[in-house]
């Protein structure tokens, strides 16, 4: 059974490490929270360590940018580590060919244009039309104001007959851009999973991201983790398949089914969502703070 807690700092000295989600938790795709910031911030000066855990396709440093101009003070976190990260890794190795059928946006060029110092000197990722492509690499609709997964039904109808592979550079489905919900990749990856074809995802809730934080931090095998998101099938199952707890967010994107104040989540209501849903995160609050 999930509790419901006021404040990060209620159990932060339970934890050395903090794997916080950003959208809808940090931010809201437009304007940073101040009660978060100062959340992260909090646990920071108390001697923990701050991963911000994001499903944004794009390499950290673009999510860095985004975060400097929300004006985030880099005292609110360590170290980020993006499903662009790990899914550029994964790109870079060959995961879906050379040969890539791009579908992105400008704002996503930095994934394919970015070669990490790793895989300087490897064979190049090419973007070919669909036609030439041995695999697809989606890091997110090309017009996420427009478009719905659907509208692509017939281009990867002939992806699947060609049996090629796409690789998910976000796993999230849908987010809100301040009122605004928008289709992520991830929602694409599952519409061509359900039409039979196959996708590879390196994000939340998947283990290839929580593997890198855990590299990049030099984190030992003992280190004290809680995960913090609003995404039920992302953070919180991802939480949930490494074996660390979690707090679950309920005013992010379920913000509308636990009550009328998004603050403070109705107990019965929240363990009925929960229950429907089979996840039991060990914590819960309406907005970190």
């Amino acid at each position: 059974m999930t509790q419901i807690i006021n404040s990060l700092a209620d159990i932060s000295a339970d934890y050395d490490v903090l794997f916080c989600d950003l959208w809808g938790c940090l931010h809201n795709g437009v304007a940073a929270y101040p009660a978060a910031v100062a959340a992260l911030q909090g646990f920071r000066a108390r001697g923990g360590r701050v991963v911000l855990l994001t499903n944004a396709p794009r390499p950290w440093k673009y999510v860095e940018a985004q975060l400097d101009r929300m004006n985030v003070p880099r005292d609110a976190w360590d170290l980020i580590v993006s499903s662009g990260d790990a899914a550029q890794d994964a790109m870079f190795a060959g995961a879906v060919g050379h040969k890539v059928w791009a579908i992105a946006m400008e704002k996503d060029e930095g994934f394919f244009a970015d070669i990490p110092p790793e895989w300087q000197g490897a064979e190049p990722i090419r973007r070919v039309p669909l036609d030439e492509a041995e695999g697809i690499v989606c890091t997110g609709l090309f017009d996420d104001t427009t478009e719905t997964p659907e509208d692509y039904h017939a281009r990867l109808m002939i992806a699947k007959q060609r049996g090629l592979k796409l690789l998910c550079a976000n796993p999230d489905v849908i987010v809100d851009l301040g009122e605004t919900r928008l289709y992520c990749a991830g929602a694409l990856a599952e519409y061509y999973e359900q039409m039979g074809g196959t996708s590879l995802y390196f994000g939340k809730p998947h283990p290839p991201i929580y593997d890198l934080a855990r590299r990049k931090l030099g984190l030992e095998a003992d280190a004290r983790i809680l995960a913090v998101g609003d995404g039920i099938a992302t953070d919180i199952l991802g939480a949930a398949g490494e074996g660390i707890d979690a707090i679950f967010i309920t005013g992010g994107l379920a913000f509308d089914q636990f009550g009328v104040d998004v603050e403070n989540p109705e107990h019965p209501l929240l363990l009925d969502w929960l229950n429907q849903r089979g996840a039991g995160p060990r914590y819960s609050m309406g907005r970190l703070r």
